[in-house]
């Protein structure tokens, strides 16, 4: 018979899972106390929510949610990285941090709705964040117009050019 405070749990794990845009399943345990501390450092300041959770709960939260998620996921160790505004920015953080560290361990991501076993990391670490996106786009736009606008300027100046050489000589 469940408890009311695992219940209160699993409410709130469910809750948490339906409005996250990409959960990473890791493997934290072998990390020490300053490392786990620096990585909720990293996590907290780019807004993701990263939280220690038991299996059994989270089977129960994924199962009510309609999220497919491979059984191997819920042994062991299991804490999740919630991203809520930008999918990447978890991996990004993980990422940087697998630099100095051999943990945590990816055991698989929900990115989008869909699972996405831990060979697919990387491929999603690499992805450009929104931002990076945008910026990007930017560039591409301003591109094409800014090469139009010097297009229709090159005769212009040149025709210019050409008045001014013509003045200069007449006048001598």
């Amino acid at each position: 018979m469940p408890n009311k405070k695992n219940i209160n749990s699993v409410e709130i794990l469910s809750e948490k899972l339906s409005k996250a845009q990409s959960v990473y399943f890791t493997n934290y345990l072998g990390l020490n106390v300053s490392d786990v501390t620096s990585l909720r450092k990293k996590f907290y300041e780019n807004g993701v929510e990263y939280l220690v959770v038991k299996n059994t709960l989270l089977k129960i939260a994924s199962s009510i949610n309609k999220i497919d998620l491979d059984d191997e996921l819920f042994f062991g160790s299991t804490a999740i990285a919630l991203s809520y505004d930008e999918p990447v920015k978890a991996a990004k953080i993980i990422k940087d941090f697998l630099k100095d560290h051999e943990l945590p361990t990816v055991k698989g991501v929900l990115f989008e709705g869909s699972y996405l076993d831990s060979n697919q990391f990387d491929k999603i670490a690499n992805l450009p964040s929104k931002d990076e996106s945008l910026t990007k786009l930017a560039i591409m736009l301003k591109s094409p117009i800014q090469n139009f606008s010097n297009l229709l300027s090159s005769p212009m100046v040149s025709l210019l050019n050409t008045l001014r050489g013509v003045e200069k000589n007449k006048s001598l």
